[in-house]
């Protein structure tokens, strides 16, 4: 390509690029067909070949995503989450201790479990209790969201941008608690989800009354969670052979959830809950990557993701730990406005990109500060994670709206506590 064409479909590309994420800002509810429209320009420009489209796509991580929501949906419909939570809540001394706790459920629910449909599911049960004790429910039900967010990072399933890196980087489950010999991202997260219980302990300092449930949450069947775990055994299970076909995890999250629909159907004799299980998969997220897959590859063949790549080397210089500093504090200033997402899936290139740049470096470091700081920067703002758009809309049905004074009270220093502790953590374990 001639170097004056070359320029034109590299300006061309960023202004696309630009549009794209600018429109994704402003338009938070037409994500996707912002997405597929940029995919589209692309598409019509030559840029990016139409016949490139089945391999640029990633059907391994759409698959993922397809059948791990629709077997969250069986889950939560079931009712154990709900009945774990309420066995919680009998077993603790006092509200302080039952909101923490109920915060770090919610983490740890949320490290198999999309963050979303964490706070969907154990939001209801913070409602109960702030209403039996009449207290506030917006501290409560934003920790369970601000938690669900930091945990979305500590496992292959736990939430897209993990999923994303792990595609990108060829982990597998198994690799997020054990990598290349040391400690994975698990293990990390868990670190930083310690550190935030001081955190919550001060925050939560005036609540001292006690809770009580005059019955427990029924369960009506046991076997979604029997498939929930066994998504995770057969993940584990696939991380155990390298040479398998790229798309093996996800058509192993369809299969399973494809299991729950039938015995659902064979259970109750009708399809109803089987069509509210499909129809419940967020369609709109994996339109929303479909067409960033290929708006990425099309900034990718003109050029700019070496380009960016390039500009944090030069910024970075030689040195790794600034290079390392500023893709995790970029991140989450960036991830505090825009969804993580996107964010994520732009971003793995250029990382990819500075690690050839910078030469044997081993881009463990990097990649694990990136998701460190766009997965828990987004707890920093009410708009930076859908988890915390969700609960602001619980909170708000229930007449309790969340102002930004209200979340910067508790998401600012849950926020710099988890941060500090993965950046330190990752720094020290991979560099």
């Amino acid at each position: 390509m001639p170097p004056a064409e070359r320029i034109s479909m590299k300006t061309f590309a960023l202004i696309v690029f630009a549009v794209t994420y600018a429109g994704m800002l402003l338009l938070p509810r037409w994500r996707a067909p912002v997405a597929l429209t940029a995919a589209a320009a692309f598409l019509i420009s030559g840029l990016v070949p139409l016949q490139a489209v089945p391999d640029v796509v990633d059907w391994n991580v759409l698959g993922m995503l397809a059948g791990t929501m629709g077997t969250v949906f069986l889950f939560i419909r079931s009712g154990t989450p709900a009945r774990l939570a309420d066995r919680m809540v009998l077993a603790l001394p006092d509200v302080r201790w039952i909101l923490v706790s109920l915060a770090l459920f919610a983490g740890l629910v949320s490290a198999f479990i999309d963050n979303v449909a964490t706070v969907l599911m154990l939001a209801p049960i913070g409602l109960a209790i702030a209403k039996r004790l009449n207290i506030s429910p917006v501290a409560p039900v934003l920790a369970i969201a601000i938690s669900s967010n930091l945990q979305g990072a500590a496992t292959l399933v736990g939430d897209t941008t993990s999923i994303l890196l792990g595609s990108y980087v060829g982990m597998d489950f198994a690799d997020f608690f054990v990598w290349h010999g040391r400690p994975g991202m698990f293990w990390v997260v868990q670190a930083g989800a310690l550190a935030t219980i001081p955190v919550l302990m001060y925050l939560f300092r005036g609540e001292r009354g006690k809770a009580h449930l005059t019955e427990l949450t029924p369960v009506t069947d046991y076997v979604p969670t029997a498939l929930l775990l066994g998504t995770v055994a057969a993940l584990i299970v696939a991380s155990f052979f390298p040479e398998k076909p790229e798309a093996t995890n996800g058509i192993l999250c369809l299969l399973i959830f494809f299991i729950g629909l039938v015995w659902d159907c064979v259970k109750n004799q009708s399809t109803d809950v089987a069509r509210e299980a499909i129809l419940s998969i967020d369609y709109t997220t994996l339109l929303l990557l479909a067409g960033l897959f290929i708006v990425i590859d099309g900034i990718s063949r003109a050029g700019v993701i070496k380009d960016i790549s390039s500009m944090f080397v030069r910024l970075g210089g030689e040195s790794l730990f600034l290079t390392y500093t500023m893709i995790v504090w970029f991140s989450v200033l960036i991830s505090a406005f825009v969804d993580n997402i996107p964010y994520v899936a732009a971003m793995l290139p250029v990382v990819g990109g500075i690690v050839s740049a910078m030469g044997g470096t081993d881009g463990s470091v990097l990649y694990f500060g990136l998701l460190a700081g766009a997965t828990l920067g987004g707890n920093l703002t009410p708009i930076g994670a859908s988890a915390n758009i969700a609960a602001g809309g619980i909170l708000r049905k229930e007449g309790y709206p969340v102002s930004l004074k209200e979340f910067l009270r508790m998401g600012v220093p849950f926020t710099l506590t988890a941060v500090t502790t993965g950046y330190v953590l990752i720094w020290l374990l991979y560099a």
